[in-house]
């Protein structure tokens, strides 16, 4: 195993053999680091921590460490890390709390750059990028292939939809629903995420679908559940505007609008 003569890594830690480790780097005995991943130097990983196969982890970085939540009394919370992630200088991400279920999740091929947080009990698809200084409060939920621009901010408990898109400096204290363009503080609506769906594989049939779904939702002066309905008829013959309307229907807290 390569790993530097200055690191740390404890004798009950789970290490493939292959996995380089740079100096001064400290982890911990309850870590599990998969095949083809490489950890650069003063990088600590903590707590129950699961990392997969192929992530890099970039120097000064903490992963796993405990919540910044009042209710956290030591439990074994978990932080579980998919497959070929990339965490850039001083990105942290904190393990779960018992106040939900206990694990912090990424998912696979998430690009996370320099100072982005990701809070206890966070729940993050595939596929992300979160630019420098973006945020995430704890209990958020990100779907697959979102883009959160430098120093965008999500409250507590918010869901973002797939293919979102928030702007820079965004401030997210509603759920988002899919492919939707956000920006401002408080965040609003400004359009679908159209190069975002093609460059992911959505038809122009498909990207026109979702559009007419968007002005259902929020130009056409409709309430919402009024709009939602409308929508659910849309989406019988369009797997994007489905898409849009399970967002819609998994809020909770209520939607950008």
């Amino acid at each position: 195993m390569p790993v530097d003569r200055m690191a740390q890594v404890h004798p009950e830690a789970s290490i493939a053999d292959d996995v380089e480790i740079g100096p001064f780097t400290v982890i911990g005995p309850h870590v599990t680091i998969g095949a083809g991943s490489r950890i650069g130097s003063h990088v600590v990983i903590d707590g129950h921590t699961t990392l997969g196969q192929n992530n890099e982890v970039y120097q000064f970085v903490s992963l796993g460490a405990a919540p910044q939540h009042r209710g956290y009394k030591g439990e074994p919370t978990e932080l579980v890390i998919g497959d070929r992630n990339t965490f850039r200088e001083y990105c942290s991400i904190h393990r779960g709390t018992m106040l939900d279920q206990g694990v912090t999740r990424i998912g696979n091929d998430n690009l996370l750059m320099a100072y982005t947080h990701v809070a206890h009990d966070c729940v993050l698809g595939s596929g992300i990028t979160m630019a420098n200084g973006a945020s995430l409060a704890g209990h958020v939920h990100i779907g697959d292939h979102c883009v959160l621009a430098g120093f965008a901010l999500v409250y507590q408990f918010r869901h973002v939809g797939k293919l979102a898109f928030l702007a820079y400096c965004s401030g997210v204290v509603q759920d988002v629903p899919a492919f939707v363009r956000s920006a401002g503080s408080p965040a609003e609506p400004h359009g679908l995420n159209s190069i975002g769906m093609r460059r992911n594989g959505y038809s122009n049939d498909e990207i026109a679908a979702a559009k007419k779904a968007y002005r259902t939702l929020y130009r056409s002066k409709l309430r919402l559940a009024d709009a939602k309905e409308a929508i659910r008829k849309q989406a019988e013959s369009s797997p994007a505007v489905q898409t849009l309307l399970e967002s819609l229907d998994n809020a909770q807290r209520g939607i950008i609008r």
